[in-house]
Formats: structure tokens, sequence, C-alpha cells
């Protein structure tokens, strides 16, 4: 596999389509098995365009031995058209539902009527519209739930995906360079979010991977914190969680700044969240499993004297989704293998106090982990 153009490249999408179909037939053992997939971002990944799509779940992707047609509707017709040449997909903007257009779809197949030959469809699609497609195949129609199979596909990354992740974390790193000379005592949490989702859009972010989190004081002890009137004061710490986005793809990242020099519970807890980082980083490679990581992590910070004080998973995939697969975390038992793109984010919390976190994001190659963040894993002080 060649490195694909860093814009839209037919070869991309063959290759995805391709991978899919060899999984279903692999999954149905040689049966045929077309597929109907309604998740944007499968199909964002799947057919390789870019610049067509946007939050609007308005397309449908039937792909089939025999054919693989995207329906869409007038408002994104012509783009589709346009990232569709060379590619083995056909455009249909028909003004019918998805599920009139894969029953129209089936029943113009040379699949139809075959012994065996079963709809497959994606688990996640809402009751409305599975009632959709029952009401459009006959009673006793055969259809089947996959369980993520688009999503396991994606979670070995191309080159091309990762130069493009590479990419977002470029200005993602530059933001937080930016950042730091900015804070000061006396902002409030929703001043600084506000200044680095700016900086990252007039740097070349097509947009945001996520909702920045600034948190500061006891409001950092929430991982997930919303940015407020909260004000930096001296003898805290900030945690700043943000990412941008660039080509369609995520990047992720969280430093935490500490405002004036930290006390000693601080300065423990920061030794103890960086060594937990680079020690999973160290141990990433292919075989590892989630949960050895995020064994590994928890116990690095039981010996600084932080034992449970993390509570969530040590990271997640990123990709087109800022969530994606394989997860760090207990509950993941299956090795990783080069090509996962994933997050290594340890985190303390104490409730009404502080938290803090440190997080990188890399890939996993045949020897390690390559780290994309460039930012410094030293202590930051303003």
């Amino acid at each position: 596999m060649t490195v694909f153009d860093e814009l839209h490249n037919p070869v991309a999408c063959e290759w995805h389509v391709g991978q899919l179909l060899r999984a279903m037939n692999q999954r149905r053992d040689g049966r045929p098995s077309p597929i109907l997939v309604r998740d944007t971002a499968n199909i964002r990944w799947l057919t390789a365009f870019d610049g067509v799509f946007d939050d609007e779940g308005a397309h449908a992707l039937y792909v089939a031995p025999d054919r693989v047609v995207l329906h869409t509707d007038s408002r994104y017709v012509k783009a589709c058209e346009q990232a569709a040449r060379r590619t083995p997909i056909r455009v249909d903007d028909t003004r019918e539902s998805h599920a009139s257009f894969v029953a129209r779809q089936w029943n113009g197949s040379w699949l139809h009527g075959m012994p065996g030959a079963e709809l497959q469809i994606e688990d996640t699609i809402t009751l409305a519209e599975y009632r959709a497609l029952q009401k459009a195949f006959p009673t006793d129609f055969p259809m089947g739930e996959t369980d993520g199979v688009v999503r396991r596909l994606r979670s070995v990354k191309e080159r091309y995906e990762v130069a493009r992740m590479k990419g977002a974390q470029s200005i993602t790193d530059g933001a937080f360079a930016h950042i730091v000379e900015f804070m000061r005592p006396g902002m409030t949490e929703r001043e600084i979010q506000l200044e680095l989702d700016e900086w990252m859009l007039r740097h070349g972010a097509e947009g945001l991977a996520f909702a920045s989190i600034v948190a500061t004081g006891a409001n950092a002890a929430n991982p997930h914190a919303v940015p407020g009137v909260a004000m930096l004061e001296a003898g805290q710490c900030v945690v700043l969680d943000f990412g941008a986005k660039s080509y369609g793809y995520c990047s992720d990242m969280t430093r935490t700044v500490f405002v004036g020099e930290p006390d000693s519970q601080l300065r423990a807890a920061w030794d103890a969240v960086r060594a937990a980082n680079e020690a999973v980083e160290a141990m990433l490679r292919p075989g590892v499993t989630g949960k050895e990581a995020h064994e590994r992590a928890e116990a690095v910070l039981a010996e600084g004297g932080f034992a449970g004080a993390m509570g969530h998973g040590l990271g997640h995939g990123v990709g087109l989704e800022i969530h994606e697969e394989p997860v760090l975390s207990l509950r993941n038992e299956e090795p990783l293998v080069a090509g996962n793109v994933v997050t290594v984010e340890p985190g303390i919390y104490v409730a009404g106090k502080f938290g803090m976190r440190l997080e990188d994001f890399g890939v996993i190659t045949e020897n390690g982990f390559e780290v994309f963040t460039k930012s410094t894993h030293d202590m930051v002080v303003i």
C-alpha cells in the first residue's frame, strides 16, 4: 500500500471498501452479505470523501459485491458526485427514504433471491429506521446485525490518516504554546477557552475536535468540566484539554498549568501523573492489551500515593471521531496492533480541591509507540 494523497484519493476509497467486503465475506463464511452503512463517520471513512459531509445523518451507503451506492439528497449531491469520480461509488439522490433506496438496490441486484443472502445493518441505527426497513421488505426478509465491523476496520490507521492527525496535533501544540503566554491570574476559564479555540481556528484548524476544557481549582476535579466564570488564582492548577481537527481528523491533548509555585501535594500529584504517562508510553507496542496499559498507569499512580484517584479509563482511540476504538481500559483485553492510534491520559482528581491530567496521543508501531504530541512534560508555571 502506497502513501495516499493528502486530499481525497480514490485509492483510499477502493482499499477501504475492499476491506469491508472481505470482512463481511469472512464474517458470513463466504455467503453474500451486502451491508447498509448509516453512521456518517463510517461512510466518510469508506468513501474517503473530503469536504462533503457535515454532522447531519443524511446519507446511506449500500456496499455489496456488485455495487457501492451512496444515497444522498440535493444539498450534497454535487459535492458527492465530484468526490466520487474515479471511485467505485455511484451517487443516487432519488427522493425516497433510505429504506426504499436499500430495497431498490437489493431488488435490482443478482443477490436478490440467492439462497443464504442476507442484508447486514449496523446495530447503531435507530429503532425508527429499523422499523422502516422492516416495512420496505417482505415480512420474512433476512436481516443481520453487525457489531462495529466498520469501526474495527477504522481502528487500524493508514499512513495518510496518521499524517492528517500529526497535522492536527501541530496546530494543537501551537495553541498550547500560545495560551501559556496568554494566561494570567484573574482570567476566567471561559476567557481562556475562547482564546484557545480562536487561536486554533485562526491557525489552520477546520474545526475543533471537541469542546475545549479549561478547568481550575475544584472545577478541575471534574474530568469533563465545563468552562465557566471561575478565575485563575495563585496556588491552583489549570487543566487544559483540547484538540484541533484537520482534513477531517482529530487531535487530542491535555496539559496542566500551575498558577504560581505549587504546594507539596500538587507537586507530588504532578510527579505521579507524569510518571504514569511516561511509563505507559514506554510499554506500548503490539501485543500489549488496553487492560495492561490501564493497570500499569494505576499502579504508578498508587506508588505515588494516589491509588484510586483516576476513576476513568486511561485512553481511547482517535481518528475521524474523538473517541474511537481501541480503548485503554480495564474492559479491553484485546492486544493492540500496529496502526492503532490511542491517547494516554492518566489523571488525579481530588474532589473539592484540584484535578490534573497529562495526555498525549500517538500511533502503535511495530517497535513501540510514536507520540504525536510535542508539548513538554515539564511542569509549566505561570
